[in-house]
């Protein structure tokens, strides 16, 4: 009687029974996901991860909400940012998290109300268990940093180099993965005169770290840089210009692809970064979101990795260190990011412009 009653009143209010498989065609309003993302102060989340995962998303599972937030690098904004998810009964949890260990009590607290959970690009920890995670192989990011500086330094004929590092943020996942990677590549190879991290990502701690290197060793005093990002990046080779040192004579490595980075690759300030595609690891999570709101069975999940907790099934990217020609290890700008058009259809306008030279000795078009 009360199947009936419901099925009844879901024909007047205009709503049809949901199919077996697939999104429901009109689901009701507060049927909805939410996707948190960890801050702003790296270019991609807002101008790659978010759109490219709502776009999918949307493609995909039309009529379900999704709920966005961004905790602007702040774990206890986060924190709540889930909670009022959860409290709201989202079908799914889009999991980045500012602080991999403090982002197991809100997972938890998810999967406590049936919440799925995915933990997107970097892990969850703190004794959670999330559902699925979807990243790139992170140690081997570091890994290609490293070999790339390597190269560089070699190539340079530089006999038994010295360099500095700035690491990412100590409560992120990716970043302690990228420090052991790199760590793996050049300990025995270099002799490491400086390390510290940048605490929140940001350009001008990295800026700040990058004085005090200088100041302690002198321009002369190491061969070149390992930095977790291109952020990072941008703000050492700042300290080196006000210092007075050409940062083309300070091989420097970064990560994320930013157009201003590769700006600085093609002017030869930075040397390489580390180009992951977004666009795939957002698509094939909002394809895993869709699916966990279907109750269908996800594909493509290709690895299991840890957190400390338990196996986590996940699927893991491979990405490419990128350096203005290629060769070695690396692959041209031309054939990476222009290529691809990794920041939209006019990717070589936004390049190129006030770099047009460059571009064009890049064979970039």
């Amino acid at each position: 009687m009360r199947l009936q009653l419901s099925l009844s009143l879901l024909a007047l209010s205009g709503f049809a029974a949901p199919a077996m498989t697939g999104c429901k065609k009109s689901a009701p309003a507060e049927d909805s996901i939410a996707l948190l993302l960890p801050e702003s102060q790296t270019a991609r989340y807002e101008a790659a991860d978010r759109p490219f995962f709502e776009a999918k998303f949307k493609a995909l599972c039309p009529n379900v909400a999704i709920i966005y937030s961004n905790a602007n690098q702040v774990a206890a904004a986060q924190q709540q940012q889930a909670e009022a998810a959860i409290a709201r009964g989202v079908k799914v949890l889009v999991f980045d998290p500012v602080d991999g260990d403090a982002a197991g009590a809100a997972a938890k607290a998810a999967k406590a109300k049936g919440i799925p959970v995915i933990s997107y690009d970097r892990l969850i920890k703190g004794g959670a268990a999330p559902d699925y995670y979807v990243s790139f192989d992170n140690e081997r990011i570091g890994k290609q940093q490293a070999t790339a500086l390597l190269e560089k330094l070699a190539q340079a004929g530089v006999a038994n180099p010295k360099i500095t590092m700035i690491n990412g943020s100590p409560t992120d996942n990716n970043a302690t993965l990228f420090k052991q990677g790199a760590h793996s590549v050049l300990d025995g190879k270099v002799t490491i005169v400086k390390e510290d991290a940048a605490a929140n990502w940001k350009p001008e701690e990295a800026q700040q770290l990058m004085e005090q290197f200088i100041a302690a060793v002198g321009p002369t005093g190491f061969d070149g840089a390992y930095q977790a990002n291109d952020g990072t990046a941008g703000g050492a080779i700042a300290a080196m210009k006000a210092a007075g040192i050409d940062p083309k004579t300070k091989p420097t490595v970064g990560q994320d692809a930013e157009v201003a980075a590769i700006q600085r690759i093609l002017a030869g300030e930075q040397y390489a970064t580390i180009y992951k595609q977004i666009q795939p690891e957002a698509e094939k999570t909002a394809e895993l979101a869709c699916a966990l709101v279907k109750k269908e069975k996800p594909a493509e999940i290709n690895s299991k990795v840890n957190n400390g907790t338990v196996d986590v099934p996940a699927v893991l990217l491979q990405a490419v260190a990128v350096t203005a020609d290629g060769g070695g290890s690396t692959k041209s700008v031309a054939d990476t990011v222009a290529k691809d058009k990794f920041y939209g259809p006019d990717t070589v306008a936004k390049i190129c412009a006030g770099y047009e030279a460059a571009c064009t000795a890049a064979k970039i078009k």
